[in-house]
C-alpha cells in the first residue's frame, strides 16, 4: 500500500467504492486521514461497511463541512455529459476534486529513496487502443531482464494498492482518459501515447475533449521522455508541441507503417521489422514476424511503444529482443490458444467494435472468423473492405442474421452459440487456417463480459486440442 502524503488528520471524501475507490479509502485511512465514503450502489456500500469504512451521503445539507478533498473513482462523470450530483455539489462549494492517480503521484517519492542506488521510475501508458498490451509487454520485458517492477492502474492492481517502490524498481501504469483527465498531479518519468481513435466521446464531449484528457499526461508534469505514436494527426500534433524541434530527443516518435528517419529519436515497424533510429542512423533492428504474442500492425505498434519506453530507461536492444520472443500476449487480445493440425486458434474477444476487429482481420490470413454478439450501431457494414482474408464467417449471438447481410460474397454459417461455431470452424478448417474469434460486437446478449466470452471460446478450443 502506498502511504498518502499530506492528509494526516484531515477529512477526505471518497466517491465510488470499486477497486480503485476502496484502495484509495484504505490507503488514506492508513495514512491518518478520516475517510467519508459513498457509492450509489447498495452492494458496494455493503462491501465498504464490511471493511470498516464510514459511509457518508454527500447530498444532504452540510455533508461537505470540513472535507478537504473529494477523491472520485474513474467511472463517475465529473464534467460531461453531466456531473454526478455529489461532484456538482463539490464544484459549487469549491471542494477540491482529485482521484487515486493524483494521490499516487503526490505520494510515490519518499525520503527512503535517498538511500537507494537507483531511483525508482514510473512509465505511464495512455491512448485509445493498445494500452493494456503495451503496459503488460513492458512489465514482461522488465521481468525477463531482471528489473524489479509493479503493474497497476487500469490493469493489475489499483495504484494505491501496490507496495512502496524498491531500489531500482519500475512502476508501469496503464491510464485511461478518465484517470488522466481528473488527476491533479501527473509526473511520470516516461509517458507513452499509443494512438487515438473515437471512444468515450459522450464522457469527453467529443474528440477534442478526449484528446485533451490524454494530453494532460504529457503537459501537466513534463515527463523526462515522451513516447508518441504519430500514426494519427493528434499524435503528430502532440509530438510537435512537446519537442523544441525535430532534433529534440526528449520525444521518441513511434509508428507502425511509417519510416521515421528524420528525427532525433524514433522507433518504427515496417514489413514486420522494428527499427530504432537516432540522429539519422539506424542503431537496432528486430524481426517481429515470428513473435506469436504480437500479431498484426496494431501489435507491432505496441511493440514499438514498449521498446521505446524501455530504451528511454537504458534497457539494451538485445535484451528487449530476447524478451519479446517469450511474450504470450494478453488474454482475449489476439491471444493464441493453441495449434492443431497446422490450424491456429486465436482469441480476440476484446474486439467489441468494428475498429478492433478490423485490426485482427488484417493480422492473419486464411481466417475462419467467429463474429457476432450484441451489435453496436452500424453493425459490421464498415468492414466490407476488410474481409479479403476471411475464408468463411461463423456467426453467433443476437447479431448473427444482421451480420450475415453485410458479408457480401463472403461465405457464412449461422451458428448461434460459441460451441456450434467452434465445432463448425474445426470441421471446415484446413492446414494454414486461423480460427479467429473477433466478434465486432458486445458480449451482453450471451455473456456477462468479453472475458467470459473469450473463456468460453478457449474452453471449447482446449477441449478440441486435447481430444
Amino acid at each position: 500500500m502506498i502511504p498518502i502524503l499530506g492528509y494526516d488528520g484531515k477529512v477526505v471524501g471518497v466517491l465510488g467504492l470499486g477497486r480503485s475507490g476502496l484502495a484509495a479509502a484504505k490507503a488514506l485511512e492508513a495514512s491518518g486521514a478520516m475517510v467519508l465514503a459513498w457509492d450509489d450502489h447498495e452492494t458496494a456500500r455493503g462491501k465498504a461497511l464490511e471493511q470498516g469504512l464510514n459511509l457518508h451521503d454527500f447530498i444532504r445539507n452540510g455533508a461537505f463541512d470540513g472535507v478537504e478533498v473529494l477523491i472520485v473513482s474513474p467511472g463517475i462523470a465529473h464534467l460531461y455529459p453531466t456531473p454526478h450530483p455529489v461532484i456538482a455539489r463539490a464544484l459549487a462549494l469549491g471542494v477540491a476534486i482529485d482521484n487515486d492517480i493524483g494521490l499516487f503521484f503526490r505520494s510515490f517519492a519518499t525520503e527512503t529513496w535517498n538511500d537507494y542506488e537507483t531511483a525508482p521510475r514510473v512509465i505511464a501508458v495512455t491512448g485509445a487502443n493498445g494500452k493494456s498490451t503495451t503496459s503488460a509487454l513492458i512489465a514482461h520485458i522488465l521481468e525477463e531482464v531482471g528489473r524489479p517492477w509493479q503493474l497497476a492502474g487500469n490493469i493489475g492492481r489499483g495504484v494505491l494498492d501496490i507496495e512502496p517502490a524498491r531500489d531500482g524498481e519500475v512502476v508501469v501504469l496503464e491510464l485511461s482518459s478518465y484517470q488522466t483527465e481528473l488527476a491533479r498531479a501527473l509526473t511520470p518519468d516516461v509517458a507513452v501515447f499509443t494512438n487515438l481513435s473515437p471512444d468515450h466521446l459522450d464522457r469527453h464531449a467529443g474528440m477534442g475533449g478526449y484528446f485533451s484528457a490524454k494530453r494532460r499526461l504529457f503537459t501537466e508534469g513534463g515527463p523526462d521522455r515522451a513516447v508518441i505514436g504519430v500514426d494519427e494527426l493528434e499524435g503528430q500534433f502532440l509530438a510537435n508541441q512537446l519537442g523544441a524541434s525535430a532534433a529534440d530527443d526528449r520525444v521518441i516518435r513511434i509508428s507502425s507503417g511509417q519510416k521515421l528517419d528524420n528525427f532525433a529519436w524514433s522507433v518504427f515497424v515496417r514489413k514486420g521489422f522494428l527499427a530504432e533510429w537516432r540522429r539519422g542512423k539506424q542503431v537496432a533492428s528486430i524481426d517481429l514476424r515470428q513473435v506469436q504474442g504480437l500479431p498484426g500492425a496494431h501489435n507491432h505498434q505496441n511493440a514499438a511503444a514498449a521498446y521505446a519506453a524501455l530504451r528511454a530507461l537504458g534497457v539494451g536492444p538485445k535484451q528487449i529482443e530476447a524478451a519479446l520472443a517469450s511474450f504470450a500476449g494478453l488474454p482475449h487480445r489476439s491471444q493464441t490458444i493453441g495449434t492443431k493440425n497446422c490450424v491456429r486458434f486465436v482469441n480476440d474477444s476484446k474486439a467489441t467494435n468494428v475498429d478492433s476487429a478490423r485490426k485482427a482481420l488484417a493480422a492473419f490470413e486464411n481466417i475462419r472468423w467467429i463474429a457476432g454478439g450484441q451489435a453496436k450501431e452500424g453493425g459490421i457494414s464498415a468492414l466490407s473492405n476488410d474481409l479479403g482474408a476471411v475464408v468463411k464467417a461463423y456467426l453467433i449471438g443476437d447479431a448473427a442474421h444482421a451480420f450475415a447481410q453485410s458479408l457480401g460474397a463472403t461465405q457464412y454459417e449461422i451458428c448461434t452459440t460459441m460451441a456450434q461455431a467452434v465445432e463448425a470452424a474445426v470441421r471446415d478448417a484446413k492446414a494454414g487456417d486461423v480460427v479467429l474469434l473477433s466478434p465486432a460486437a458486445a458480449s451482453f446478449d450471451q455473456y456477462d463480459n468479453f472475458e467470459k466470452r473469450g473463456d468460453d471460446f478457449a474452453a471449447h478450443v482446449q477441449a478440441y486440442l486435447e481430444a
